[in-house]
C-alpha cells in the first residue's frame, strides 16, 4: 500500500513508519518541522506539512491508500488534537482514502466498574486529564463529522512504552484490556503492530479498537 503518515517523527509514529516500510508498504512520513525529519527510516519518503490545513492533508493523501495519524500536541495544546482530526477528516472529504487514529485510553471502560470510563477514575493522574479529554474530543469528531470518511480509532491501553515487538497481544472494543493482574499494557512497537494490522486487512470501519497483552 502507500500509506501517509501523519506525526511521523513522534514515538508511536515512527515505530509506526518502521513497522510499515518493514511489511513492505510504501511511506510517505509528514513532519511540521522539517530538522525532526532526520530521523526517519531513510525508506520513507519525508515531506514538510501541516495537518491542521485541509488542503495540506488532500495534497499529501493524493494518489495514497491510507492515511494514519499519530500526531500529538505539545502540553498546553491540547485542544489542537481534535482541530487536527477535524482538519484531517476534512482533508480527506470525497477522497475515498481511509484514516486510522492512534487516539487514547481515557475513554475506554473500566472492567466491573459498570462503564466508568478510564479518565473518571478515582486514581487517574490530573496531569494527564487534559489531553485525555482532548483524546475522548478527537474520537467524537470521527464519530459525529466523519459521515463520508472509512475511520478507524486504536486506543492503546493505559500503559504505552517503548519495548519488544512480539506481535501477541489482545484486541477489544470499548473496554480497557488487562491482565490478570489487572495491568493494561502494551509496548509501542506492538501498537503499530495492531496498527498495520488493522490496515492490511480491516476489520473496525467507523468503529474504534483497542489493544493489549
Amino acid at each position: 500500500m502507500n500509506i501517509t503518515v501523519f506525526g511521523a517523527a513522534g514515538n508511536v509514529g515512527r515505530r509506526v513508519v518502521a513497522e510499515a516500510i518493514a511489511r513492505g508498504h510504501e511511506v510517505t512520513a509528514v513532519v511540521r518541522d522539517p530538522a525532526r525529519a532526520t530521523g526517519l527510516p531513510t525508506a520513507a519518503r519525508a515531506r514538510t506539512g501541516d495537518a491542521t490545513d485541509p488542503h495540506t492533508v488532500e495534497t499529501l493523501a493524493a494518489g495514497q491508500d491510507l492515511v494514519i495519524t499519530a500526531t500529538r500536541p505539545a502540553p498546553g495544546r491540547e485542544p489542537e488534537l481534535a482541530a487536527v482530526t477535524r482538519a484531517l477528516l476534512a482533508g480527506l472529504h470525497a477522497t475515498g482514502v481511509r484514516l486510522l487514529l492512534v487516539g487514547g485510553a481515557a475513554g475506554l471502560t473500566i472492567p466491573g466498574t459498570g462503564g466508568t470510563m478510564v479518565v473518571d477514575a478515582p486514581d487517574f493522574p490530573p496531569s494527564l486529564r487534559p489531553i485525555a479529554l482532548a483524546c475522548n474530543e478527537q474520537l467524537d469528531a470521527c464519530r459525529t463529522t466523519a459521515h463520508d470518511v472509512d475511520w478507524t480509532y486504536l486506543s492503546p491501553p493505559s500503559l504505552l512504552e517503548p519495548g519488544e515487538r512480539t506481535g501477541h497481544f489482545r484486541l477489544g472494543a470499548d473496554e480497557l484490556i488487562v491482565d490478570a493482574h489487572g495491568v493494561s499494557a502494551l509496548s509501542m512497537e506492538d501498537l503499530a503492530v495492531a496498527l498495520l494490522d488493522e490496515a492490511e486487512r480491516p476489520k473496525h470501519h467507523r468503529a474504534r479498537f483497542t489493544a493489549a497483552y
